[in-house]
């Protein structure tokens, strides 16, 4: 049926695993740290799913934390800064990925549900093949084999450009990319999904724009925890649908192969 859904690309971090995207913010923190410029959890989580290199170099290159880098070393942070800082941060990243590997609730079962509807699972992120490779094993362990990974470091440029999906249709060998869907928890996510033609799914519970673990849920006051979801999915609306988690995808399918019977494209 030409109406029919082919293929699904899932980001990871804070989308399959991770919940909360802690991996990659307690990392940035920690490396600034050593660089004797501290910066928050927000300013870390400002460029979230861009590819890790450009990700140091967008808060880097933050007024806020320029003011502090010239503050602590007597002049403004530059590319050499940036290579520096990101030799220091991958090993750290890609110990951290590891303690943070474990599984979304709901994510395998989400992938048996696309997958009895014939759809192929491919994945992308912000991490490099050096980072990735860990993950895939760890997570294929636990049950979860995507038929395509694809790092940021595989393609000509990563997020928000739609390399990486496009990468993964190749693999997949799907197309038109109008008969896949994106999913992920950033704006950059949508904004790689919607540059490559896809449906895009936001994941606003789980991943970076709430960047609550579970546990952090559940000592937070209710109020709060409801206000800062409000402000997550309301950061992720560029998306065709927002929702809490991948669990929450399934649903969703039919709705999408729906509207495109009735002749509509996404974005």
């Amino acid at each position: 049926m030409t109406h029919s859904l082919l293929a699904a690309v899932l980001d990871w971090a804070g989308t399959t695993v991770d919940y909360g995207c802690v991996a990659p913010t307690s990392v940035f923190v920690q490396m600034f740290a050593l660089y004797g410029v501290d910066i928050s959890a927000a300013e870390a989580r400002g460029p979230m799913g861009r590819g890790k290199r450009d990700h140091i170099r967008a808060v880097m290159f933050s007024p806020e934390v320029q003011a502090r880098w010239q503050q602590a070393h007597g002049h403004l942070p530059g590319e050499p800064d940036v290579d520096a800082l990101y030799a220091e941060f991958v090993p750290h990243q890609i110990e951290a990925i590891a303690r943070h590997s474990t599984l979304i609730p709901g994510t395998l079962d989400a992938i048996d549900a696309f997958r009895a509807r014939g759809m192929k699972i491919g994945t992308c992120s912000g991490y490099t093949r050096a980072m990735m490779n860990p993950l895939v094993a760890l997570t294929a362990e636990q049950g979860f084999i995507p038929d395509a990974n694809v790092a940021s470091d595989e393609v000509r440029a990563g997020r928000p450009s739609p390399y990486m999906c496009f990468r993964n249709a190749e693999l997949l060998d799907v197309y038109p990319l109008w008969r896949c869907i994106k999913i992920g928890d950033t704006p950059v996510d949508i904004e790689e999904g919607r540059n490559a033609g896809m449906w895009t799914i936001a994941l606003a519970k789980t991943g970076n724009q709430l960047g609550m673990t579970p546990d952090e849920m559940q000592a937070a006051p209710d109020a709060q925890v409801q206000a800062a979801l409000a402000a997550a999915r309301a950061s992720l609306s560029a998306a065709d649908y927002v929702v809490d988690g991948i669990g929450d995808v399934p649903a969703l399918l039919e709705d999408i192969e729906a509207r495109l019977a009735a002749g509509e494209r996404p974005g």
